[in-house]
Order: C-alpha cells, then sequence, then structure tokens
C-alpha cells in the first residue's frame, strides 16, 4: 500500500494543502499551513489511528508548528506561500489520507490563520503543552500524540451524541 506513512513527511501534507490552496485561489500562508498540518496529523490518529508524518508538533506562542515546516517557509512571512505543487505529489496519499486531508480542509480551510490559531489556543493539547508558560514566551514543548488522539477523540464522540 502507498502511504504517505512510508515516505514520513511533512512536506508532502503541507503541499497537498498548498495545492488545493492553489487549486481553490485560497491564499495560504506558513502560519495557516501549520494549523492544517496539526489538525491533519491529529484527525488522522483519531480516525485512521495513525500518524501522518513523524516530525515533532510544538507548542509557539501562535499555536501548534512544525519547526522544519516553518523554517521551509518562513522567506514567505505573513504573505502567501507562492509554490507549483506538481500533480504527481497527490498520488503518493492513500485513498484513506486523500480523503482525510480533504475533509481537513473542507472543515478548517475556509478558515484564517487568526481563527485557526484562536482555535488551538482554546484547545487542551496546545494548553497542556504550554502549561505553567507565560503568554508570549517561547517553546519548543511538544504537543504530544497522545494527548491529541484523547482529545479530539473525545470532540468525535461529542458530536456524534448530538
Amino acid at each position: 500500500m502507498n502511504t504517505i506513512a512510508n515516505k514520513n513527511n511533512v512536506f508532502l501534507v503541507a503541499e497537498y494543502f498548498i495545492n488545493k490552496a492553489n487549486k481553490e485561489g485560497k491564499p495560504i500562508t506558513n502560519k495557516k499551513l501549520q494549523k492544517l498540518v496539526y489538525y491533519a496529523q491529529a484527525w488522522s490518529l483519531v480516525l485512521n489511528n495513525k500518524k501522518l508524518f513523524s516530525d515533532k508538533i510544538e507548542a509557539w506562542v501562535h499555536g501548534p508548528a512544525i519547526r522544519t515546516l516553518y523554517s521551509k517557509y518562513k522567506d514567505f512571512g505573513f504573505s502567501p506561500i507562492k509554490q507549483d505543487i506538481k500533480p504527481e505529489i497527490l498520488e503518493v496519499f492513500s485513498v484513506e489520507d486523500k480523503k482525510l486531508l480533504n475533509s481537513v480542509w473542507k472543515v478548517y480551510g475556509k478558515l484564517d490563520s487568526g481563527y485557526l490559531e484562536m482555535l488551538t489556543h482554546f484547545e487542551t493539547p496546545w494548553q497542556a503543552a504550554r502549561e505553567g508558560l507565560e503568554g508570549c514566551e517561547s517553546s519548543s514543548n511538544e504537543i504530544l500524540p497522545d494527548v491529541m488522539k484523547k482529545y479530539y477523540l473525545e470532540k468525535l464522540k461529542k458530536a456524534r451524541k448530538h
């Protein structure tokens, strides 16, 4: 089976979202990309019981972030990421992974980076990783996958009850 878990690359997930943004004419910034990749990982843990990538997600001041991903796109600053993505990139994803990434895009892709940042700040995984830190204190504390899975699984259970 050809899954991105075998590729183990956070950049493939990011490029998937950049491709979606490009196709739909919706600009995507580094900050927004960070949150989309975070939510993709979280929901993959819940719905598919696996990580999409192995990179550590850190609890930064502006929400969850992956250091290597941030570094790759930091030169764009607050401007939209300008990168052409080859359509072949989509071939590395399994049907299951594409379904998940499309769902994450459908739910979170329409939200701006500021809203996504605020949303993560109200959620337990980011809060738990930043426990004891000041609001503007930098951190490389990991947002633990087990905490993510537990939190979003509870959200899913509550949503299914209503």
